[in-house]
């Protein structure tokens, strides 16, 4: 369809000014009282371009940060295993993904929380790669059913291993970091195969207030190096971890995110880095962070209009929910807050599938949210304004009987201009619903993940390199005494084995 596009809808929650303020506090910040930095080597770095660095705390000053930022990218690109273009940062597109390390599970059988497992990390993987609403894959949950040192690449060989989408991941510790490149590496066919097209972004997370721990900083600088893009997660807690004003969590996450800059341009300028965050409020009655709390989306909305202000990749965590099970306030603050995100221009927005806060992940709540986030896509397109006539034209033709329905254009355009969802949502009659059993969306969204598991396809990964990720796993679980591969598909490892 040709013609103008319409006015695209957004959610401006600064002005000029006041993203001015934020940062010229943010930078003063950092001239005092700085920031905590715990790593040596990050801290030699930060003494090399100009900061003065005392008993573990970096003043860094403002030419520093503006020579960092001069060399960050302003857009690159995440791509799928066949090397095509996938998530796009930076191009005023909006993507989402599962949110990331849910430590439980909802079972769909039981209604309960349960530790979450390999086998449910491949079955989210399995719904999430068929749903074309998620660009990205995440690392959903932890695998409670494999040892935790080595939690992080088991997690990242399981994505790797159904899914040909990009991922989005992070390490538990800074010795994790290498063996997940090396993982990426060997999936992509070399380390500089992997700088090239990266197919993974890592999250990395300073610890508020103003605090770059040593594993944090450690990140930061492999990734760099690598060639792999960071996404740092800032999490100023409104109240609790941060100033109750949400200006002045927007300050510190600021402040955070610009000192972590300087640490990454400073080990390898022109590498991507990603301002992204995972802000939450305090709720002062119940001392919970409540991530389906509109403020929080103000958090995020706001904290991404100053990375765009800076002409930065942005990313936050949004669609997520602080309800235990899935129902109507998982599906009001999902909803919410992934509109939030939408209409902010986040270019990535993390957190679909979640539940209690971002402890828990659920398939059918991951079915239900690619509905609400197919919504917020089809609103941030706008109204078209195609050439010609805009209804001028069809009225006439459609005439006062209205016959709309039997007129070509209805039939040309209305799969452009509406978005069909599935059977997911129910727009039918009642008595139709009553026919179809009277489900509610719950069991409508059970239905979808069954249907989707029974069509899922293989993932395009030659069965010989699956062979070569699985074996340099299984090698480092042999090394600490465990000799499963939970979640692995037998031929799978006994390509390994045959190694």
């Amino acid at each position: 369809m040709t013609g103008q596009a319409g006015r695209r809808p957004t959610l401006d929650l600064l002005d000029a000014a006041g993203i001015e303020r934020i940062l010229d506090e943010a930078l003063a910040i950092l001239r005092d009282p700085g920031v905590r930095v715990a790593d040596a080597e990050a801290r030699t770095l930060l003494e090399g371009v100009g900061a003065a660095v005392h008993e573990g705390v970096a003043r860094i000053p403002e030419s520093a940060v503006r020579a960092a930022l001069a060399t960050v990218p302003r857009a690159f690109t995440l791509h799928a295993r066949d090397g095509s273009p996938a998530v796009r940062y930076g191009a005023g597109e909006v993507a989402f993904d599962p949110g990331s390390c849910g430590v439980a599970v909802l079972d769909p059988e039981t209604g309960e929380h349960r530790p979450s497992t390999a086998a449910d990390l491949v079955r989210l993987v399995a719904v999430a790669e068929r749903l074309p609403v998620y660009a990205a894959q995440s690392t959903a949950v932890v695998c409670s059913d494999v040892p935790a040192e080595l939690g992080d690449r088991y997690r990242l060989l399981l994505v790797l291993l159904g899914a040909d989408k990009p991922v989005v991941t992070g390490a538990f510790t800074a010795d994790g970091l290498g063996p997940m490149l090396d993982l990426l590496a060997a999936d992509a066919g070399g380390a500089a195969a992997l700088r090239a097209r990266p197919r993974a972004v890592f999250d990395v997370c300073p610890s508020p207030p103003l605090d770059w721990t040593s594993f944090a900083s450690r990140c930061l600088i492999g990734l760099a190096r690598a060639g792999v893009p960071a996404q740092m997660v800032s999490m100023p807690l409104a109240g609790g971890a941060g100033p109750v004003a949400l200006a002045g969590s927007v300050v510190q996450h600021a402040a955070e995110c610009l000192a972590g800059i300087v640490i990454h341009q400073a080990a390898a300028p022109g590498a991507p880095i990603v301002w992204g965050g995972a802000p939450a409020i305090l709720d002062m009655r119940m001392g919970a962070t409540p991530m389906g709390a509109i403020e929080t989306a103000m958090l995020d909305a706001g904290n991404a209009a100053i990375g765009r202000s800076l002409g930065l990749p942005t990313h936050g965590y949004l669609g997520a929910t602080d309800a235990k099970v899935v129902d109507a306030q998982a599906g009001m603050e999902s909803a919410t807050t992934a509109l939030v995100g939408a209409l902010a221009g986040i270019d990535l927005v993390s957190g679909a599938g979640m539940l209690d806060s971002l402890r828990c992940q659920s398939a059918e709540k991951l079915v239900i949210d690619a509905e609400a986030i197919a919504s917020a896509l089809r609103l941030v397109r706008g109204i078209a304004l195609p050439e010609g006539s805009l209804g001028l034209e069809s009225i006439r033709e459609a005439g006062f009987a209205g016959r709309f329905l039997e007129l070509p254009e209805t039939r040309r355009r209305f799969r452009e201009e509406q978005h069909l969802p599935s059977a997911v949502v129910d727009r039918g009659s009642l008595r139709a619903w009553l026919q179809g059993g009277g489900g509610d969306m719950f069991a409508r969204a059970r239905s979808r993940v069954d249907a989707l598991l029974a069509g899922a396809t293989p993932s395009v990964l030659d069965p010989a390199r699956a062979g070569e990720l699985v074996g340099r796993v299984a090698a480092a679980l042999r090394a600490v005494g465990f000799d499963e591969l939970p979640g692995v598909a037998e031929e799978t490892a006994a390509e390994a084995a045959g190694r």
